[in-house]
């Protein structure tokens, strides 16, 4: 895998330990690594989420985070954030906020999430490539598909996540 991409290899505390390519580090849920998650709101409250593509080797199919994507190596937070926001939906202008850290472990991966937000003001253009579909919903929507299959794991822990945050019921 001659264009495979690398990952930082960190500790609970985000401390980078390691670097190894990604096809290590996913399926190898003892390596943690880096990841930011931006939730993306219209005027309304409502979130945007994406239907990810059949493709992924995450999640397909299945309905997930606004913007959801590896920290480069050697690369910041907001950059990151900033950057997946531009690669997954063409957003380039919005002002994000910091919310929360939190570790996120399955039987495929481990990842220290860095959650951010945003309101969307301007037109979404979404990668055809990696999402299938992006559409707004309320959070009694979200709420209705819980372990229903529809979301994916990572976004309903990090809906939890939010909620809990934000002292909503």
């Amino acid at each position: 895998m001659e264009n495979e991409e690398y990952l930082e290899v960190v500790n609970h505390k985000g401390e980078v330990i390691g670097h190894a390519p990604r096809s290590m580090v996913h399926g190898n849920p003892s390596l943690i690594h880096k990841v930011v998650h931006v939730l993306v709101f219209d005027e309304k409250g409502n979130l945007l989420l994406q239907k990810r593509s059949m493709n992924k080797d995450v999640a397909p199919g299945k309905w997930d985070t606004s913007v959801g994507g590896h920290v480069g190596v050697g690369e910041d937070l907001i950059t990151s954030s900033k950057r997946e926001m531009q690669e997954e939906l063409g957003i380039t202008s919005s002002k994000i906020e910091y919310l929360y850290t939190y570790i996120h472990s399955n039987h495929y991966e481990t990842e220290l999430v860095t959650t951010f937000r945003c309101i969307c003001d301007g037109k979404i253009s979404f990668n055809k490539e990696e999402i299938e579909e992006v559409k707004f919903w309320s959070f009694e929507d979200i709420k209705a598909v819980i372990g229903k299959q529809i979301l994916s794991d990572n976004f309903e822990n990090e809906f939890m996540n939010y909620l809990q945050y934000m002292g909503i019921q």
